[in-house]
């Protein structure tokens, strides 16, 4: 899908790679723009649900363009189809529009029932319910109760009308009226008993995921549509700003917009803030991974934490990413006046090293392996002193030995080293054994340790220019 011109969007393209996309952003960042975007391609969806016009202040509306790709199953399973919506006098114009099934749930789903005015008659003693109640078909039963974490076998749905449902709940010994239900609890039950019931190919449009749910719901229900989407084929999209949402999801999953731009791949809420400079450090760090992010932190603590207060270092999910996110951050004045931003690339990226322009490279080719390798190569003379960070005594300095030996001969993914050996030396948590690896690793290398700190120092202590916010 290409934004060719939507809100503070111009000619940004967004791909949808996975069947369950996250779009998470600031407020007002853009991402229910993208969701709407993606909507109004389809007939069943009517483009003043998400962009109504204003002839007060909507001017600019007039030159609003969107076009797409689309793969229509129902007529070829591989073929893209090109399709384009328009905002022409006053009014949007769309060609040959996609027949799809479209489920849309916005912030509303979560207003209690009691508090929503088709609900206010069933609180009216002159109501007579004519409908029939039944109970929640199996599939749905079993779905909610994963997310949720609550038996639902006894609860019921009460068709109020030929649109309207009303839900009951119990326990097998009391009963009690949606009026009774949590706001999340209410929102899941409706959300999922519309999607099982959905045809397959349905897309499914989501506004903040998380509201009204527990953390865990929220990661459960992440799972949920990744689920739906093996069994019917369903695509699903949503909003969010909860970090439980997107731990379910691949990197390709998840889409940032910021300010106008969008980028593709896993990025934390705190690094969004970070690349708006809503934050309260005055420099920024960006970095490819959690571990450069755990190997960086660490040199800031022994080397730099003179500036510790003044550093926040985010992991942004790959070189490209960090690179792109630095430079962004570079050109644009309004931020980079405020907070100073540094990029420290793996030694493996094929992007090239600048000091001048703040970016430089960790030592070795994957952080990982650099840091194994050494602690590895050395383990002879280590190993007590691993045991003793590991939280082991130092007579399991044997043992110690012969695991990373074990892990040193038969490791295939470097990203897995930490935790293969704190699996084999007793169930050891990866960022106790990371934690451990990175310790030594800087005793052992502390040239590399003082160029990367020296860096880091020079940038905290550079003057920075007025705040032009």
């Amino acid at each position: 899908m290409k934004l060719i011109k939507a809100r503070a969007f111009e000619n940004e393209t967004v791909g949808f790679d996975f069947p369950v996309t996250a779009l998470i952003g600031t407020n007002g960042g853009g991402k229910s723009t993208i969701l709407g975007a993606a909507a109004i391609a389809h007939k069943a969806i009517r483009p003043a649900i998400f962009f109504p016009k204003s002839f007060i202040g909507d001017e600019t509306m007039s030159d609003w363009g969107i076009s797409y790709e689309i793969v229509q199953k129902t007529k070829n399973p591989t073929q893209l189809v090109q399709r384009s919506a328009k905002f022409k006098r006053s009014k949007w114009v769309r060609d040959d529009l996609i027949e799809r099934p479209v489920l849309y749930f916005g912030i509303q789903r979560t207003v209690p029932a009691g508090e929503r005015r088709e609900f206010k008659k069933l609180a009216t003693v002159n109501y007579k319910f004519s409908g029939k109640r039944s109970e929640l078909t199996a599939e749905v039963q079993s779905q909610v109760a994963k997310v949720l974490g609550k038996d639902v076998s006894n609860f019921e749905h009460a068709a109020i009308s030929n649109s309207q449902s009303f839900y009951v709940g119990g326990d097998g010994k009391i009963t009690y009226s949606e009026f009774h239900f949590g706001a999340g609890e209410s929102s899941i039950i409706r959300m999922v008993s519309e999607i099982e019931s959905a045809p397959d190919n349905a897309l499914i449009l989501i506004e903040e995921i998380e509201n009204g749910l527990h953390p865990v719901a929220v990661r459960r229900m992440v799972e949920y549509l990744i689920d739906v989407a093996e069994r019917k084929s369903i695509q699903s999209m949503f909003t969010t700003h909860s970090e439980d949402a997107l731990l379910p999801l691949p990197t390709e999953a998840i889409w940032s917009s910021i300010d106008g731009k969008v980028r593709q791949g896993k990025i934390s809420i705190e690094a969004l803030r970070a690349i708006t400079g809503r934050i309260d450090e005055s420099l920024a760090i960006f970095v490819e991974d959690t571990f450069a992010k755990e190997w960086i932190e660490s040199i800031i603590r022994n080397s730099v934490a003179e500036h510790i207060d003044e550093i926040g270092v985010y992991a942004v999910s790959g070189d490209g990413q960090a690179y792109s996110i630095h430079s962004a951050h570079q050109k644009n004045p309004a931020v980079s006046k405020r907070l100073k931003s540094i990029c420290i690339l793996d030694g493996d990226s094929p992007k090239s090293p600048d000091e001048t322009a703040g970016i430089i490279k960790l030592p070795g080719q994957a952080p990982e392996s650099e840091v194994f390798n050494y602690v590895a190569a050395n383990i002879d003379d280590l190993s007590m002193k691993l045991a003793v960070a590991l939280h082991l005594q130092p007579d399991q300095e044997n043992r110690v030995k012969r695991v990373v030996k074990e892990v040193n001969q038969s490791n295939r993914d470097p990203h897995l080293l930490f935790s293969q050996v704190g699996q084999k030396a007793g169930l050891i948590p990866t960022a106790i054994v990371s934690s451990a690896f990175i310790g030594l690793w800087m005793a052992g290398n502390s040239s590399e340790s003082k160029r990367i700190a020296e860096f880091i120092a020079g940038k905290a202590e550079e003057e920075t220019g007025p705040d032009l916010s």
